[in-house]
């Protein structure tokens, strides 16, 4: 049976995960075990079951109870499930809820970066993405562009953040990722040699002199392909592209530089995830 339970105190400590601590406190890095993170509609809430993800709360809508979120609610046992009506619960979080649903999961531990890529034919790097939107864009281009795997760096921003779950669709919960370290000086190296020792090639996207076309057939021809993208603004480091294999442009008309790196994902693992 569902346990559901009418909010009546905002100030229920029952609440705060939802309402009043912050993305660094959900995370908790002293107590990763502890870690949770919140997911965001019905459909998002889905694919976090889906995958395995193990729900601690729900906090609803009082109208969905009964309607699109009735399954979830059968998914998840017996848990709280905290309701009141649309006013209410837009009071407490200080927001609209997306459509009525909220969920706290348990932040599970993440994969080695072998255990990620194990099977894997392509994947994407992310260099020091820091926008929680921007990664949540990227993981929904690669999963949906034949990317294989993601692989973060450790100055990037973290794939379950409410923000880049909710752009991300709940891709995050769909395709392997982990972070390359845990520290900012674990990359490029170690980080790098631990790609080459697992056979992938890297093909870093920077606007240079020596850049290749992306649809260059070495680069589609290669086994093994590791897509490294750099932070908003920068670009990749100069360290990252000397390490690299290849170095790769997209072409671009009407004077036109470069791409926002979420757009850049997209044209990238269109051309480069190809089979």
């Amino acid at each position: 049976m569902p346990n559901i339970i009418e909010i009546t105190d905002f100030s229920a400590h029952e609440l705060d995960v939802y309402a009043r601590l912050t993305e660094g406190q959900l995370l908790n890095r002293h107590e990763p075990e502890k870690g949770l993170f919140i997911a965001e509609s019905p459909l998002v809430i889905e694919r976090a079951l889906d995958a395995g993800y193990v729900p601690v709360s729900l906090l609803l809508e009082k109208k969905h109870i009964t309607g699109q979120a009735q399954h979830i609610i059968a998914r998840c046992g017996e848990i709280p499930v905290y309701t009141a009506e649309f006013d209410v619960l837009t009071k407490l979080t200080g927001f609209q809820l997306t459509r009525g649903a909220l969920c706290a999961m348990h932040r599970p531990p993440l994969p080695t970066v072998e255990e990620v890529c194990a099977h894997a034919r392509r994947i994407a790097i992310l260099e020091n993405v820091v926008n929680p939107t921007n990664v949540g864009a990227i993981f929904r281009s690669a999963a949906a562009l034949n990317m294989d795997a993601v692989l973060l760096t450790p100055a990037s921003s973290n794939p379950l953040y409410r923000r880049s779950i909710r752009v991300s669709m709940g891709t995050v919960f769909q395709i392997p990722w982990t972070f390359l370290g845990r520290e900012a000086e674990e990359w490029p190296q170690p980080g790098m040699d631990i790609l080459k020792k697992l056979g992938f090639k890297t093909a870093a996207m920077a606007l240079r002199d020596d850049s290749v076309s992306i649809d260059d057939p070495k680069l589609m021809s290669k086994e093994k392909l590791a897509v490294i993208l750099g932070t908003e603004g920068e670009g990749l480091a100069a360290s990252t592209i000397a390490d690299c294999d290849y170095t790769v442009r997209i072409p671009m008309s009407h004077g036109v530089d470069s791409l926002n790196v979420a757009a850049a994902s997209a044209v990238a693992f269109w051309q480069l995830g190809r089979k």
